[in-house]
């Protein structure tokens, strides 16, 4: 069922199949008669569209985010990662399945799965109503690069993917909703508070399940989280983060602080 959505590559079919498998996961959860976890092999890439075309970061066209044409552009950015997110949540379900884990693990990825189709589409709405469209516009192409990185580093995933970059997004939103807010957009508004509210779910699965695997390694989180990141995450993070949040996901400030530049947990 994983592999099946990572090897579709229209976005809005990709995630009309993520959610009709989460629906029947959860309806054979419901019932009693849990869908068999099994192993597979998916592929290391995920498919995608024929459109956006995918650049290098440096050379993604930086637009105004006070402008139509900037408002656009952020939309179709937060597309581009919603759609990636779909494929990392369905990813770590097919690519480590021979690794023993509660049924939860699977409830939890699937759920945020799901979510992230829905996310998905909303944004590609508010394209659409803006008369755009996901991949009318050049996309970032190093967004799968975390995913290849741990391919084969199960917690290295975890604390990479929902730890250090969903996390990110918790940081980032605040600011993106006030950009939509001040433009009167009412719907991009409304999409990205869902996305806002819901992400705090998907870093605290991260959370959950990178103590989890910690606790059945008998390891420190905190001191596996900095080797684990700088291992796998290129440059150091970048403050304001949104600590609230954060917190309210199962990270606490000592665990991102002395991955920033200056190393140092901060009072303010």
């Amino acid at each position: 069922m994983a592999t099946e959505v990572l090897t579709c590559g229209e976005g809005r079919e990709k995630t009309e199949i993520s959610k009709r498998h989460a629906e029947a996961w959860f309806a054979a959860r419901k019932a009693g008669t849990p869908i068999p976890v099994g192993t597979a092999n998916p592929p290391l890439r995920p498919s995608r569209p024929a459109k956006p075309e995918l650049l290098d970061p440096r050379d993604v066209p930086r637009r105004r985010p006070g402008s139509p044409q900037g408002r656009i552009a952020l939309l179709h950015a937060v597309a581009h990662i919603e759609l990636n997110a779909v494929d990392l949540h369905w990813d770590i379900i097919a690519r480590f399945g021979h690794i023993p884990m509660p049924i939860g693990f699977y409830d939890d990825w699937v759920k945020s799965a799901a979510e992230e189709s829905k996310h998905f589409n909303l944004i590609c709405d508010c394209l659409e109503a803006l008369g755009s469209f996901y991949g009318d516009l050049p996309a970032h192409a190093g967004m799968w690069k975390a995913a290849e990185d741990t391919a084969e580093d199960f917690m290295g995933r975890l604390a990479v993917v929902p730890m250090v970059l969903e996390a990110r997004g918790l940081d980032v939103t605040p600011g993106m909703i006030e950009i939509f807010r001040k433009a009167k957009a009412d719907d991009a508004v409304a999409a990205l508070e869902v996305i806002y509210s819901e992400e705090v779910g998907h870093v605290a699965f991260g959370s959950k399940w990178f103590h989890f695997m910690c606790g059945r390694e008998n390891l420190d989180p905190k001191d596996v989280f900095h080797d684990l990141v700088r291992r796998y995450f290129h440059g150091a993070l970048k403050p304001p983060f949104n600590e609230e949040k954060r917190a309210e996901a199962g990270i606490p400030p000592d665990f991102y602080w002395p991955l920033t530049e200056t190393g140092s947990v901060t009072d303010e």
